[in-house]
């Protein structure tokens, strides 16, 4: 029987083997783009992540919130508590289940989403590739995703 060879037995162990940490540094470098393009907004990464669930859906819970972008509330109270003090949206206690909180875009995270319709185009132009390669780069991050959810 042969010894593994060297120069191949810890390929699996090499850093730019890790499919990790080609997610990680590929979000970091996304981050970075949208840190730029968000500043003009105001917004943190997160937090425009919040405002895009409430433009499509505005009323929600913070359980709900969560839900969409696989966020538990001890991290989405905070980040909500500064969209509240920054004005754009509101959290009150639900009338039906006063244990939920509902959030609500005020006029001001309303207006916001026309100033963010800019941001899309922003990070398409600083991938430097066609839109048909991003869409299918995303779709199967959603099914890894999803697989991995599942274990």
């Amino acid at each position: 029987m042969d010894a593994p060879d060297p120069a191949t037995a810890d390929l699996p162990l090499r850093l730019d083997q890790q499919l990790c940490f080609s997610l990680y540094s590929a979000s970091l470098a996304l981050n970075k783009v949208y840190r730029g393009l968000l500043g003009e907004l105001g917004l943190t990464y997160p937090q425009y992540l919040v405002m895009l669930v409430l433009w499509e859906r505005d009323g929600l819970t913070v359980s709900e919130i969560g839900e969409r972008l696989f966020l538990d509330s001890a991290t989405l109270t905070p980040l909500l508590k500064r969209l509240q003090a920054a004005d754009l949206v509101s959290r009150r206690r639900a009338v039906e289940d006063e244990r939920q909180v509902v959030v609500s875009l005020s006029e001001a995270g309303r207006a916001l989403r026309e100033r963010a319709r800019t941001v899309p185009a922003g990070v398409l132009c600083a991938a430097d590739c066609p839109a048909e390669e991003l869409a299918a780069t995303k779709r199967q991050l959603d099914r890894l995703r999803d697989r991995l959810l599942r274990r």
